[in-house]
Parts: C-alpha cells; sequence; structure tokens
C-alpha cells in the first residue's frame, strides 16, 4: 500500500519586529533571502559568536530541506574603531589584522559544520554604496553635515524610530547625551560619516576624507546583495538596538522596505552574565575545540531554543557529548552512506521532527524526536530487524538537517580525546558514585543512558561489567 509524500506543516517564525510567532510567508514563492550580521574582526570568535553562526546555519539547512531556494548574505566588518585600535597596539597594518581574524573565523565556521554563507560582502568594498545612501538620506533631510566633516542621522526626522525595540524617543532621550568632540545637533542622533583623523584609514568623499559609521555598513551591503528589500535579517539579540533599529531608520529613510521580518538569537551566559569581549568574560571557539568536537559545540549551542539565553559550562557541553554520543552509537554499525528511502519510512518520525521544526525552529524538540528514533534503531538492531539499517539511515537524515551524525562513527568516538569506551567507563564511575551515595535514582538514569546507547551492564558480587547489545 502507498502513501502520500509527507505534507510540511506550515513555517511560523517568531518575528522581533511584530512581538510574536506569525506565519513565514516569503516575498517571492519558494524563495527566502536572508541577511545576517556578521563579524568585527579584530579578535578570535567566542560561543556567542559561534551561537549566531549556528542558529542561522540551522535555520538555512532547514529552509532548503523544505524546497526553498535561500540566499544566505552575512557581512564582515573589517574597518572599526576596535579595529584601528587592536592594529596599533599590535603594530601591524590593518589588513592583516582583518585577514588573520577573517580566516581564523572561517576556520572556526568550518569546524562547527556551518556552510558558508552564499554572500560575504565586506565593508571596505562597499563605500560607494554608503556613500550613496548617505547622499540620499541628506536629500531627504534625515541627515545632516557638520562642520568638520561628520555627517548624523537625524533620529527625529523618522518617527517610527523604536518600532523594532519597542522603545520611545522620550525614554530613549533619558539616556542620551552629547560626548565631548561631537557635534550632533541632538542626543539621540548616530553618526553616518566619521571625518578622518591622522593616522587613520580614509575614503573620499563629498564631505571629506572619513570612514563609515557602523550602522550604515549594513543597510548598504544588504541592498547591494538582496536589494531594498528582503525576506529575513538576523542576529544576535545584543543588535537589536541600537544597531538594527538605526538600520531601520537609514533604510527606510531613502525609500526602501527593507527586511519584512526579523529574527534574533539569545545570548549565550557564563557565570550568569552575557559572554561579551568588553566584559572579558568569554571563551574562544578555538580553545573549546581544543577539547571538544566541533560536532558537540554545536549539539551544545541547538540543545536549547535559538531565542532562549544559553548557560555555558564544561558540564553542560560533557552532556551535549553524551547526547551525540547515543546518536552515533545508534548508526555506528550502519555505513554513512546516504540511500534512497521509501516516502512512507518512518512518517511518524518525519512528521513529528517537521512539526518541530516548522513551529519557529524548536530544536530541543526535534531533537527529542532523534533521541526517540534512536531508541527505535536501538530496539530494531537487538531484535535483528532488517528495518534497522533503513530507520538509521532515516535517523542520519533527520540528524543532519540540523548538522548533526555528519561524521563516520568510528571517527566521532576516536576523535577529541576520549573514544567510546572511555565515555562508558566514566559514565559506569558515576554510576558507582551515586550508588555509593545512595541516590539510586542518579544511578538508575545512568543505566537507562547507557542502555539507550546500546550498552548493557551487569551487577555482579565481583563488580560492574557491560557490553554492547
Amino acid at each position: 500500500m502507498s502513501h502520500p509524500p509527507l505534507p510540511f506543516p506550515p513555517l511560523a517564525i517568531y518575528d522581533s519586529l511584530r512581538r510574536c510567532r506569525i506565519p513565514l510567508e516569503p516575498r517571492h514563492p519558494g524563495r527566502i533571502d536572508l541577511y545576517v550580521c556578521g563579524m568585527t574582526v579584530y579578535d578570535y570568535c567566542h560561543l556567542g559568536h559561534a551561537r549566531a553562526m549556528v542558529t542561522f546555519d540551522m535555520l538555512v539547512r532547514y529552509f532548503r530541506s523544505r524546497g526553498y531556494k535561500v540566499t544566505h548574505v552575512r557581512n564582515i566588518t573589517d574597518i572599526d574603531d576596535k579595529i584601528i585600535r587592536r592594529a596599533a597596539e599590535r603594530g601591524e597594518t590593518i589588513g592583516v589584522l582583518t585577514e588573520r581574524y577573517i580566516a581564523a573565523m572561517h576556520e572556526d565556521e568550518a569546524a562547527l559544520g556551518c556552510q558558508p554563507p552564499d554572500a560575504e560582502p565586506r565593508a571596505t568594498g562597499n563605500i560607494a554604496g554608503m556613500l550613496d545612501l548617505i547622499g540620499g538620506l541628506l536629500e531627504r533631510g534625515h541627515a545632516y553635515a557638520v562642520q568638520g566633516g561628520d555627517v548624523y542621522y537625524a533620529v527625529r526626522s523618522f518617527p517610527e524610530y523604536g518600532q523594532l525595540s519597542g522603545r520611545s524617543l522620550d525614554d530613549l532621550q533619558a539616556g542620551a547625551r552629547i560626548e565631548p568632540g561631537e557635534a550632533k545637533r541632538d542626543p539621540l542622533d548616530f553618526v553616518l560619516w566619521k571625518a578622518a583623523k591622522p593616522g587613520e584609514p580614509s575614503w573620499p568623499s563629498p564631505w571629506g576624507p572619513g570612514r563609515p559609521g557602523w550602522h550604515i555598513e549594513c543597510s548598504a551591503m544588504s541592498a547591494s546583495t538582496l536589494g531594498c528589500a528582503f525576506d529575513i535579517h538576523g542576529g544576535g539579540i545584543d543588535l537589536l538596538f541600537p544597531h538594527h533599529e538605526n538600520e531601520i531608520a537609514q533604510s527606510r529613510g531613502v525609500g526602501c522596505q527593507f527586511a519584512k521580518y526579523w529574527m534574533h538569537n539569545g545570548h549565550v551566559r557564563i557565570q550568569g552574565e552575557k559572554m561579551a569581549k568588553s566584559a572579558g568574560n568569554f571563551v574562544t571557539v578555538r580553545d573549546l575545540l581544543d577539547c571538544h568536537d566541533g560536532e558537540v559545540l554545536r549539539f551544545f549551542l541547538l540543545s536549547s531554543h535559538y531565542r532562549s539565553p544559553l548557560n555555558y559550562s564544561e558540564e553542560a557541553v560533557g552532556q551535549a557529548k553524551s547526547g551525540l554520543s547515543r546518536l552515533y552509537t545508534a548508526v555506528r554499525s550502519f555505513p554513512a552512506v546516504s540511500i534512497p528511502l521509501p516516502e512512507e519510512l518512518g512518517m511518524e518520525w518525519r512528521r513529528s521532527f517537521h512539526e518541530a521544526m516548522s513551529d519557529d525552529a524548536n530544536t530541543p524538540e526535534a531533537m527529542a524526536v532523534l533521541f526517540d528514533l534512536a531508541r527505535e534503531v536501538n530496539r530494531l538492531k537487538e531484535q535483528g530487524s532488517e528495518l534497522a539499517p533503513s530507520m538509521g539511515q532515516l535517523l542520519r537524515g533527520l540528524a543532519g538537517i540540523l548538522g548533526f551524525l555528519q561524521q563516520d562513527a568510528g571517527q566521532f568516538f576516536r576523535g577529541k580525546g576520549d573514544d567510546e569506551t572511555l565515555w562508558i567507563g566514566k559514565k559506569l564511575e558515576e554510576r558507582a558514585e551515586a550508588r555509593k551515595r545512595r541516590d539510586f535514582s542518579a544511578a538508575d538514569a545512568i543505566r537507562a543512558e547507557l542502555e539507550e546507547a546500546g550498552i548493557v551492564i551487569e551487577d555482579t558480587a565481583s563488580g560492574t561489567s557491560w557490553r554492547r547489545r
């Protein structure tokens, strides 16, 4: 008996602008254009940057699995106050500094299993577009030039300012001030073009030599790659204000529709505080990669819903490794090759997975489906069922949509320190400690975790032993 193809549930996302979950209806059927704010390349990427990378890579992968043609653009900020200061501190050119950190960012991205964006515009390669945009804002009365060569955006000229962040001009006014050396008319105004200072890089402009302000960069780069209207603008929640608010004011100020939807990933926290370079409480991706497989870090980053805060600890990364190990154990005896699978195979698993992912990319629920499917694969293997290899392939296929199970299982267990045998030994030690303190619920939970991974443990008078099922 044949079954109809699996009907995909409708896509829904949480739109930061409307502050609610809404249906995703792209501007063009079958196509999604996505712009994501990328890194300012003056240092190595930390785990907060990694979360944004992995979040939007996950979204792109899922949209493509649904048959959408996705154009994923992520910019690089390669001129900025922090970049200029860091290059001066190290006695090297800005180009040498930024190229080194761009290369490092690409290495981190690859290690985390992220596919490269389709376009990666750099700020220094889009100066002409920024000048055109600033000129258009001046013509429409949204900007003004001051003596000395600076150009500012006049925030009060744009009545919709604050719509993304939900802040009123009165609230913003209370905390705003004009810094020494600034010639702006209103404390709320922000710089579009900075006049050149001695020793700093600069470009010619109608207002004199200078360089762009940070906010104007993304308005120009999104327009140059995706046009004046596109589907989704994404980034970390820390960029929502003022960066994304200012982007809206700039782009709408010259008549661009700009982004239809806004998506933001939550903070990564360490010791209860937001991870940030400015606070000095960050851990770099490459430091973590010295100790952990990149796929384990990806699993950790997707273990919480992308909009929720994520608390980093070594214990949490260890739990992610245990979880990913359970999935790899389920497919360990099957070759890591793609084979055509009948559409009707595992319909309930496919449906549950897509229901979770269609609901604002609910990766924790989708990962729960993968664990259930792994248990089913282990059960079929234990029974010697001929369906086991096909169900294992289904597990690989669904997990692959999230960027998991991308390695040979043996390679995964051999990588980054301890292999499967050491993992089992560690779990048995934890169980023995739990039994010693008479925490039998914890001991039973460890036994269940091992059994789900296909490991049978046996307690005898001479001690505890284990075997693969």
